[in-house]
């Protein structure tokens, strides 16, 4: 297996958590993509991945599959261990439910934010911006942390009582908030607690 990213990147970030949940990160070659260099736009790049993004895992048989959630789907059925995306119908409901929340509610507003309404990666690479869209999307980021709270305040984890891809989606989203500047509030006492709690895992703190 090949993971093609950019060591650091918050989307790369979910699937080495996913790796090192499931102890197999020695198993996967990483390949590193020159993002701050144009090299995912190039058409050897978009032959792996359309999508013109980081990551993308390449299987032994030439299978190119791209999007975290779907990388992590594969890593996650793949390998032994406790399971990231669940095993009964419910929780992998819940899981997925929950993932869906922290990616569009947290990680891809700040994302939004972040390409729209800063300076970004350059000027080379956010080819267009809108900071009027840039700007809402910092207050969906904002307005998605209270609600994570609010879910933490009777949950050790965001699906529940144990570990997932939801807690690793948030995690990195929560990272890149702090990159780009949408600082948590105090006031999220749960919030908090539960990323120092995730930060210590294995998969994290090394």
């Amino acid at each position: 297996m090949k993971i093609y990213d950019v060591d650091g990147f918050p989307n790369p970030a979910r699937v080495r958590i996913a790796l090192a949940e499931k102890g197999v990160t020695e198993k996967v070659e990483f390949v590193p993509v020159d993002v701050m260099g144009g090299e995912h736009r190039t058409p050897e790049y978009r032959a792996k991945n359309p999508d013109a993004v980081v990551p993308c895992l390449e299987l032994e048989d030439g299978t190119f599959i791209s999007q975290c959630n779907a990388i992590t789907e594969y890593i996650d059925a793949a390998f032994d261990g406790p399971s990231l995306t669940g095993e009964t119908p419910r929780e992998r409901a819940q899981i997925a439910m929950m993932n869906l929340r922290a990616e569009n509610g947290l990680l891809n507003a700040v994302g939004a934010y972040f390409h729209h309404a800063t300076p970004g990666l350059g000027p080379d690479l956010e080819t267009f911006q809108c900071a009027e869209w840039g700007n809402k999307q910092k207050e969906v980021a904002s307005g998605t942390m209270v609600y994570l709270d609010t879910v933490l305040s009777e949950n050790a984890y965001l699906a529940g009582d144990r570990f997932s891809m939801a807690d690793i989606t948030a995690f990195a989203g929560l990272a890149f908030a702090d990159f780009a500047g949408i600082e948590i509030p105090e006031s999220l006492e749960n919030l908090l607690a539960w990323r120092a709690n995730v930060a210590s895992r294995p998969s994290i703190a090394a």
